[in-house]
Formats: structure tokens, sequence, C-alpha cells
């Protein structure tokens, strides 16, 4: 009867301990939508252009889990780091959806400028979309 016992409390044990493990794991969260624009006028892939050219571009972003807070442009000339041309904080009115037209003016260089639209939610969450832009 003893042994019984002894069995039995090992595997409530068990099924216990692995209860609780499996409860702990965290939820991945689900970082903000973010997409271009493309309808007319709008670019919203890789082309080539001439230098000094003036580009539309347009973003629309959308809250998933947890509202937006900021909206950041970076660019990257010619594959070096990336540098924040514009940081944006969203006002409560932008927190569920937020929608930008952005000019672009590229360089009087010929070589590649990339272009980086991010938006990160209340909890530290990123998302973004690239342009690159070949300068002829």
């Amino acid at each position: 009867m003893k042994s019984f016992s002894f069995y039995s409390l090992l595997c409530l044990a068990g099924v216990m301990s692995s209860l609780l493990l499996t409860s702990c794991k965290k939820d991945a969260r689900v970082p903000p939508s973010v997409q271009f624009k493309t309808t007319s006028g709008y670019t919203s892939s890789a082309v080539n252009v001439a230098k000094g050219a003036q580009i539309l571009v347009g973003i629309t972003a959308s809250k998933t889990e947890d509202e937006l807070k900021t909206f950041n442009v970076s660019v990257s000339y010619d594959g070096a780091a990336a540098n924040s041309v514009e940081t944006t904080q969203l006002t409560s009115a932008q927190e569920e959806s937020y929608n930008r037209d952005y000019t672009i003016q590229t360089r009087n260089q010929a070589g590649t400028e990339q272009w980086i639209f991010t938006v990160t939610d209340r909890d530290g969450n990123m998302s973004d979309v690239k342009l690159t832009l070949t300068v002829q």
C-alpha cells in the first residue's frame, strides 16, 4: 500500500511540474502592422531615379495588440549605417492607425538610398518597411 501512495505522489508531482512549466511560457507579442500605399502616384518598391528627384511615399500603420506610439524615418546611403531623419510621437488620436505621406528628395549624387519607415507600439514592438532607391 505504501508503494502505491509513493508512486501516486510522484506522478502527481510530475503532472503538476509539467503544468507549471508550460503555463510560464510567455506569449509572443504581435508587432504593429505597417505597409506602403500602392495607389497611383506613390512609390512602394525599389526603383531607379534621377539625381535630385522627388519621390512620394505613403505609409499606413495600424495597431495589432498595443497602441501605436512613434513613427520614425531613417535613411542609409550606399550601404552605410542608417541615420534617423525624423521621429514623430503619435497622439492619442493616432494610436489605433496612422497614415503618412512622405516626400523624399534624393541626393545629387549617384548611389543607393535605403529609406526605412518604422512604427513602434506601446510595448516597444516594431515593424518597418524599406524602400531602396538607386540614384543615377
